[in-house]
């Protein structure tokens, strides 16, 4: 049981830091974009980032992963970050949060 609470805990603080990374084009970090589709982490606190792009050609789509990994590699007690790029199901502003669209004046 101790070990569900600790990947839990560890889940929200890598929730925490990915609200903190913002695509450059847009201000909005890319957790409340809907760019992070899945979170995983194991309970040897190895973790797994299932995300995507607002598109294939996407400005950053070199840098921004890299970021994201080594931000969450950084967290303590991460023991390692592996970021996954998937475009299935392509990214659409439907993803985004309620508070992303407030931002943006989409509401």
């Amino acid at each position: 049981m101790e070990t569900e609470m600790d990947t839990a805990e560890l889940g929200e603080k890598i929730v925490k830091v990915l609200k903190g990374i913002y695509d450059p084009e847009i201000p909005v970090d890319i957790y409340e974009l809907g760019l992070i589709y899945d979170v995983m982490v194991n309970t040897d606190n190895e973790v797994k980032i299932l995300m995507t792009l607002t598109s294939p050609n996407c400005p950053v789509a070199e840098s921004l992963p890299k970021e994201v990994e080594e931000k969450i590699t950084n967290i303590d007690g991460v023991r390692s970050a592996e970021v996954e790029i998937t475009f299935d199901p392509p990214w659409s502003k439907d993803l985004m949060s309620e508070e992303a669209k407030l931002e943006l004046g989409m509401l």
